[in-house]
């Protein structure tokens, strides 16, 4: 835990040896020469890694107060040396112009580290695009299918209240069918004994 904890503040602390390291380099390093164009994109690559690494480590919010926090901390310093020390930074002649560049320095490559934690961020809500987007389409697809098994329930339920009704129809009709062919019967029948019963009155007679 102890080394996870020292791995996280490791990545701030070289970030601010590298700004303030910047403000011994050369004051000519915005002449954009061979050397001190190498320097300038060394210095701004790594600043820009360090970020890339504070943003994976101590997220994009927390990490950025920490990159603003280093960055304003380290121009007030250097700021506060330059104008203390302005044999050794040669700023005896010109030190408003001086303490502008080694401020500007000391911004430009902050703002490499926060343009470092921008691009993972960036490319960390990329990813969480993707993610949403593959979810959205199986949500979709998972809400079609039962969508389309509802309609056929629905489908197969008419059906079936169909055939029951049909069944009780031909159920009520059979019925009245058999119900007129007992009372006919039943007609027949006492109609019959009528005419049997009369026979037998005759015969007595």
């Amino acid at each position: 835990m102890e080394k996870k904890t020292f791995s996280h503040y490791l990545s701030p602390i070289i970030l601010m040896i590298l700004i303030f390291a910047s403000n011994f380099i050369n004051t000519n390093l915005f002449k954009f020469g061979d050397n001190n164009f190498a320097v300038w994109f060394v210095l701004s690559f790594l600043c820009f890694a360090i970020g890339w690494f504070i943003d994976k480590t101590l997220g994009w919010r927390f990490g950025g107060k920490v990159v603003f926090s280093i960055i304003i901390s380290t121009t007030i310093v250097s700021v506060l040396m330059i104008a203390f020390f302005r044999d050794y930074f040669a700023a005896n002649e010109l030190l408003t112009e001086n303490l502008i560049l080694y401020s500007l320095r000391n911004v430009t490559l902050g703002a490499m580290a926060i343009f470092g934690m921008a691009v993972v961020e960036n490319l960390n809500q990329q990813k969480d695009i993707v993610l949403l987007k593959e979810r959205l389409n199986i949500y979709e697809s998972n809400f079609v299918d039962p969508q389309k098994e509802a309609e056929l329930e629905i489908r197969e339920a008419k059906l079936k209240a169909q055939k029951i009704i049909n069944d009780a129809d031909l159920y009520a009709k059979n019925t009245i069918l058999k119900k007129e062919r007992i009372e006919k019967e039943l007609k027949e029948f006492i109609q019959a004994e009528k005419e049997l019963i009369k026979k037998y009155e005759n015969i007595d007679k």
